[in-house]
């Protein structure tokens, strides 16, 4: 019978040592999880690095979109700047029906040849420190808008017609008279002055007295 207890404690104790193998398996789960968890960044990496390629290709398009505004021709000629142009109202033909029509002329003092095309911003300026007097001009569309290549000295010309203040009723026109005008040339978002005081202005937005057609060559330009 010693024998046999003997024999029956020993089985036991193999059977205890068998239950705590098992808690160690625990571990390994845990282990399996981390090495999950950092697969992930790898599988996202293609992803942020593929986005870079994409923007010169973008930028490309953008650029060349960007070429005709900014007034390059096929001649090398650029945009006129407002640095490097004057600016001066000349007679356009008379006036009539309550207007005076005149011309603004652009001459280029660079020594570069350069290009206008399309209409220029005009107003009115006054108080002594350039500020707006009324309504900007209306651009008159009437007519074509052609490229005008101007070499050093050259002058381009855009009709103006400026309807006379006095002919407004005096609830629809505050007159003021101006220090001149403020010219942005096509294209551009400096601006230049010309100084005149030979005409009227209306103080409020809602009196219209400026209109100007798209710059033209020297004798071309018609009322």
């Amino acid at each position: 019978m010693g024998v046999l207890g003997a024999v029956v404690l020993a089985l036991t104790g193999c059977t205890g040592g068998s239950n705590g193998g098992g808690a160690s398996s625990a571990p390994t789960t845990s282990t399996s999880s981390s090495s999950s968890s950092s697969v992930a960044p790898v599988s996202a990496a293609p992803k942020t690095s593929s986005a870079p390629s994409s923007t010169p290709a973008s930028s490309a398009s953008g650029a060349a979109a960007a070429g005709p505004a900014d007034g390059g021709t096929a001649s090398g000629a650029r945009t006129c700047a407002a640095a490097s142009l004057t600016g001066s109202i000349v007679d356009g033909g008379g006036g009539g029906a309550g207007s005076v029509y005149l011309d603004l002329a652009l001459r280029n003092t660079g020594s570069a040849s350069c290009t206008l095309q399309g209409w220029p911003g005009l107003s009115f300026v006054g108080d002594g420190n350039g500020t707006q007097v009324g309504a900007s001009a209306t651009l008159d569309r009437s007519d074509a808008r052609p490229t005008v290549t101007l070499a050093a000295g050259q002058t381009a010309y855009a009709p103006l017609r400026i309807v006379r203040a006095e002919n407004l009723q005096p609830g629809d026109c505050t007159a003021q008279q101006p220090d001149g005008f403020r010219v942005y040339p096509p294209g551009s978002k400096q601006s230049l002055f010309i100084a005149s005081t030979a005409y009227t202005a209306c103080q409020q937005r809602s009196a219209q007295l400026l209109s100007v057609r798209a710059f033209v060559p020297e004798g071309q330009q018609q009322q």
